[in-house]
């Protein structure tokens, strides 16, 4: 437990950094998306190929990524049946957004600080990276181009329309799943640790420096952006749909992994604490990035996102306290 401790104090020292940075603007005002995008496009693909490269593919690909898989499902299926009876006046874009805010886990920004620090080994977050980026992403982006294509259409039947938007949709979606340098940089570990091949020394060390930019950058950028949030702002009329998809999230998420973990895979545990622990991460980023896209469900990802992020290293101290 100690060790579990230990590990969220330095995660929280470096966003705290990271908001003083912030708070006093000594790095401008472009800090927080410049420190976000190394990290995503730069640092973090080279981190994912170090651990990678070096780990056991079968245990990437195995239990841990199915429970990923189903317990987002079970997440995202929750809210949507709950939303049904609670918030009748919502488009299916909108819905969907909030699903999504209350299944897609920050697998990258906190996800991977957490599996170093916390779980004592960053490769414990790769299944949750790879099922959200090859499975989940293409899934959302789909349903999303699909639904916000309907609405504009506003019912209006046109079988050209149809079949343009769906060779589209998929064209886009393909172009998300291979273009994204988390994949490419899972895909080239995964490649290296199944062949065993061994870069040349000067360059692993190049890419391990690199590598060793990722959490820092990640963490200070998380930091930054805590900077001035305001959420549940009454005239936005969006408290009850952020409060329940942050609850969703932060509850029946963890619960549905656990009990996935214990009971249906029986893992040890080891992998119960692993798959409780990341499934407790709060809301991706990427949900008010993907609302921003579709121009819908903007205020439930942003206050879902923050509210989350604020709550859901206490919580996640709680689960490795009952687990550890």
């Amino acid at each position: 437990m100690a060790q579990v401790l230990s590990g969220f104090f330095i995660i929280w020292l470096i966003i705290a950094v990271g908001y003083g940075v912030g708070k006093a603007g000594v790095l401008g005002p472009n800090a927080q998306p410049v420190l976000s995008r190394v990290a995503f496009f730069v640092a973090s693909p080279a981190l994912l190929f170090n651990t990678l490269s070096s780990s056991d593919v079968f245990l990437v690909l195995g239990p841990q990524l199915w429970i990923a898989t189903l317990s987002a499902g079970v997440a995202a299926g929750c809210y949507l049946l709950i939303a049904r009876f609670v918030q009748t006046q919502r488009k299916g874009s909108e819905r969907m957004i909030a699903a999504l805010s209350a299944s897609l886990m920050n697998s990258a920004n906190l996800g991977l600080p957490i599996a170093a620090y916390v779980l004592g080994d960053a490769s414990y977050a790769a299944p949750v990276i790879l099922f959200q980026l090859a499975i989940y992403t293409p899934i959302y982006v789909f349903i999303l181009d699909s639904q916000t294509a309907k609405e504009a259409r506003q019912g209006l039947s046109d079988t050209k329309v149809v079949r343009a938007g769906f060779w589209r949709s998929l064209g886009r979606i393909l172009g998300t799943v291979l273009r994204n340098p988390l994949i490419i940089g899972s895909a080239f570990g995964l490649a290296f640790s199944i062949t065993e091949w061994q870069l040349w020394e000067p360059l692993d060390e190049s890419i391990n420096l690199i590598a060793g930019a990722a959490i820092p950058s990640m963490l200070m950028a998380f930091g930054i952006s805590l900077v001035g949030s305001r959420p549940l702002d009454k005239k936005h009329g969006r408290r009850r749909d952020t409060l329940l998809a942050s609850a969703v999230k932060l509850l029946i998420h963890p619960v549905a992994a656990w009990l996935l973990s214990a009971y249906v895979f029986q893992l040890d545990a080891e992998g119960i604490l692993v798959a409780t622990v990341l499934a407790s991460l709060p809301t991706a980023q990427n949900v008010f990035v993907s609302a921003s896209r579709y121009n819908t469900g903007l205020i439930v990802a942003r206050d879902t996102v923050l509210i989350t992020t604020i709550l859901a290293i206490p919580a996640m101290i709680a689960v490795a306290g009952l687990l550890a």
